[in-house]
C-alpha cells in the first residue's frame, strides 16, 4: 500500500511538471487536484466558484468589444479560469465605474483594454487595493504599458501577461487644480503649462489617422507662446520662482520610440520627477529638445529636473493642465504628490519575455 501510494504521488508530479510546462505549475497543480477529485469531470462540470476570474474593462472606441471578450474567453479557458466579466467604458464612466463593480464582484484581476485614459481610471480605483490590474495597450500613447514592459500591438499575449504574470508594485501620482479640491489619479505624468496646452489642442481625427505625429503638429503651432510666472514650492520646504513654459510631474519618462522626457524617473521609488521647461524662443527650444534627447534634462539648456514627493504649482496665469495626456481644464494651481507602491501591476515574467521575443507563445 505504501508504494501504491508512493506510484500515485509520482505520477501527480509528473503531470504537474509536464502540464505546468505549457500552462504554469499554479494551474497544473489545480487542474491535477480537480480531476483527482472527479476524473470523469468535463470542462463544463469544472467550472466552480474556485477558479480564477477576470474582469475585462474594454474602451469601445478602442476595439471591437465582441471580438476582443471572444478571444479574453478563449485565453481564459485555455488557462483553466472561468469566463470574464466584460465591461464596456461610457462617455459617463471611462472606467472607474466599471472597476468599482469589477471589485465588487471579487475578481482577482482587472485588465484594462483602452488608451492611457482608461488606463488610468481603472487605476483610480484599483490603487491602494490588492486587487492587480493587467493592461491591454489599445491607445496612442500606451505610456504606462511602455513604462511597465508590457507588449504592444499583441493582444493574446497582453491578456495572458495579466493572467499569468508577474506582480509589480508601482507608485501612482495624485493632482488636485485647488488645494482644497479633488484628487486625480495619474500613472504617468501630469503637467501644466505647453504640455498641457499641445494636449488640449490636438485634433483627434488626425490623432486616429496619424498617431502621436499630431501631438508634433500641435506642438509645432504652441511653440511660439509667451512664458508664464510660477511659483513651485518641493516638499513643502524649498521654492523658487521662475518664468516657465511648462511644469510636468511623473512616475516615469518613456515616451514613444524609447524618448526619455524624465532620464532619472523610476516608477517604484516613491519619488515624483519634476521638470521646468524654460525656454523663451524657438531657438532656445533646440536647446531643450537637445537635452531631452541626450537624456541630460537634469542639467540641460533651459530645463530642470528635481525629485521630491510632493510639489505645489502657482501660477498668475490660468494654464491647460494634462493627466496622462487627457486635458484637465485650465488653473492657476496644481499640486502633485506621490502615492508610494499604491498600484499592483501585471507585468511578463522572465519566461513570457523569452517567448514573446521568441514569439513562441503556447497556443
Amino acid at each position: 500500500m505504501t508504494w501504491l501510494v508512493i506510484g500515485g504521488l509520482v505520477v501527480v508530479l509528473l503531470l504537474a511538471f509536464f502540464i505546468g510546462r505549457r500552462t504554469g505549475t499554479r494551474l497544473a497543480l489545480k487542474r491535477v487536484r480537480q480531476y483527482a477529485r472527479n476524473p470523469e469531470s468535463s470542462d463544463a462540470e469544472a467550472d466552480h466558484p474556485g477558479r480564477y476570474r477576470a474582469a475585462l474593462i474594454v474602451n469601445p472606441t478602442k476595439a471591437d468589444v465582441r471580438r476582443l471578450a471572444s478571444t479574453a474567453e478563449a485565453i481564459c479557458r485555455f488557462e483553466g479560469w472561468s469566463p470574464p466579466l466584460v465591461l464596456e467604458t461610457t462617455l459617463d464612466d471611462s472606467g472607474e465605474g466599471a472597476a468599482v463593480r469589477a471589485l465588487d464582484e471579487g475578481v482577482d484581476v482587472v485588465i484594462a483594454a483602452g488608451g492611457d485614459g482608461t488606463i488610468r481610471a481603472v487605476a483610480s480605483a484599483l490603487a491602494g487595493t490588492s486587487t492587480p490590474m493587467g493592461i491591454v495597450p489599445l491607445g496612442t500613447g500606451n505610456l504606462l504599458a511602455r513604462n511597465v514592459d508590457i507588449v504592444l500591438d499583441k493582444t493574446e499575449w497582453a491578456l495572458r501577461i495579466a493572467l499569468w504574470g508577474r506582480n509589480r508594485y508601482i507608485d501612482v501620482g495624485t493632482a488636485k487644480l485647488a488645494e482644497d479640491g479633488d484628487s486625480h489619479v495619474f500613472t504617468v505624468m501630469t503637467g501644466l503649462g505647453f504640455d498641457a496646452a499641445v494636449m488640449a489642442d490636438t485634433n483627434s481625427d488626425l490623432k486616429s489617422r496619424v498617431g502621436w505625429l499630431a501631438y508634433v503638429e500641435a506642438g509645432s503651432r504652441k511653440l511660439a507662446g509667451r512664458p508664464s510666472h510660477v511659483k513651485v514650492t518641493y516638499d513643502n520646504d524649498y521654492r523658487i520662482s521662475a518664468r516657465v513654459r511648462s511644469v510636468l510631474g511623473g512616475n516615469c519618462g518613456k515616451l514613444q520610440g524609447g524618448l526619455q522626457l524624465l532620464p532619472q524617473a523610476v516608477i517604484d521609488d516613491g519619488m515624483l520627477d519634476v521638470l521646468i521647461v524654460s525656454p523663451k524662443n524657438i531657438g532656445q527650444w533646440v536647446g531643450v529638445l537637445a537635452s531631452i534627447v541626450g537624456r541630460r534634462a537634469t542639467k540641460g539648456l533651459h530645463t530642470d529636473i528635481r525629485k521630491c514627493q510632493k510639489v505645489v504649482i502657482e501660477s498668475k496665469d490660468e494654464l491647460d493642465v494634462q493627466l496622462d495626456g487627457d486635458a484637465l481644464g485650465r488653473s492657476g494651481y496644481l499640486e502633485m504628490e506621490v502615492m508610494p507602491s499604491a498600484l499592483t501591476v501585471r507585468v511578463p515574467t522572465v519566461e513570457q519575455r523569452r517567448q514573446i521575443r521568441a514569439e513562441a507563445w503556447p497556443v
